[in-house]
């Protein structure tokens, strides 16, 4: 095991381990079906990934609005637009407008994603 991520390639390569373990995790049911061996790896995995992140990249995080939140759901839902549009009871094209920034999030899209894709109340409303 490396004590260190010295460049960009040893870097992907710590990643794609970390993807393994959790893929090998998702398919088995979770984490706690991992081995005690492959949890202290992967987390020392995270760890030099991290160390790395910080020293060498220094990833800004990304600042975190409605839109993004919501455009997170549709990915992490796996549907389109106009099905998040049906879901949420409004015109594809007002939704697209919200997401696209062209227009402000109006009070019956704000509600409809706080019921239907249970985003924080109070997120919504610190973001709007």
């Amino acid at each position: 095991m490396i004590d260190k991520i010295r460049n960009e390639a040893q870097y992907n390569q710590v990643m794609a381990l970390i993807e393994k373990f959790i893929a090998k995790a998702t398919d088995s049911g979770g984490f706690n079906f991992l081995s005690a061996t492959e949890k202290d790896e992967l987390g020392a995995l995270s760890l030099l990934a991290e160390q790395y992140e910080d020293d060498v990249l220094k990833l800004m995080p990304l600042p975190v609005t409605i839109n993004s939140v919501v455009q997170h759901k549709i990915k992490e839902l796996n549907i389109t637009q106009v099905k998040l549009a049906e879901m949420l009871g409004l015109g594809t094209s007002k939704l697209s407008q919200i997401l696209n920034g062209k227009r402000e999030p109006d009070v019956m899209f704000l509600k409809a994603v706080h019921s239907k894709l249970g985003i924080s109340g109070d997120f919504l409303l610190e973001n709007v």
